[in-house]
């Protein structure tokens, strides 16, 4: 299955669910143009009052439909948006890319993999229990995130649902995704 976008949203306050929308516009070094996380330096308000100079190396959230589907089969309803990411993805593995992965995104865009979003207790306030289907462990113990990854814009463009994505590792070695 070719690697596509489902959907995209943003919002330009700080709510925990985003609207879908036909379009998002991406813009160099700064995130989802009209979204509430755009900028060059942080806009997470917890990570903004623990350093507002720190980069913003969360201007743009990426998450599987497939963790929809998880989420359905253990009796939960969330749709594209729902959680607060502005592109939801289907048939592309993200959790299992390396640190420094490049995804493009329809005709133009770039984005690079930061890291995974750390889930946080907002999830519970919007469907409780949702918190604990998006953690889980592996074999040897360790915590699985699963809120999807992170990512900065290397080069701006319009992105629509349907449009696929390609993908271009890093050079090796490459580095598993962690928290960001």
């Amino acid at each position: 299955m070719t690697p596509l976008i489902t959907a995209v949203s943003r919002s330009a306050e700080y709510t925990f669910t985003k609207p879908n929308t036909d379009s998002i516009t991406l813009l160099e070094g700064l995130g989802v143009e009209g979204d509430v996380h755009q900028g060059v330096t942080v806009k997470h308000r917890s990570r903004v009052r623990r350093d507002p100079r720190q980069p913003n190396l969360r201007q743009v959230h990426l998450i599987h439909s497939e963790l929809f589907d998880e989420f359905r089969d253990a009796g939960f309803t969330v749709a594209a948006g729902q959680i607060g990411e502005n592109v939801t993805t289907r048939g592309i593995d993200l959790l299992g890319l390396p640190t420094g992965t490049r995804l493009h995104l329809g005709a133009e865009a770039v984005v690079e993999v930061t890291g995974l979003r750390n889930p946080c207790v907002q999830i519970d306030a919007f469907q409780q229990g949702l918190l604990k289907q998006t953690l889980d462990r592996d074999e040897d113990g360790n915590l699985v995130r699963k809120a999807g990854v992170m990512s900065v814009v290397l080069s701006g463009g319009v992105v629509r649902p349907g449009d696929e994505i390609r993908v271009e590792l890093p050079a090796q070695p490459h580095k598993p995704l962690g928290p960001v």
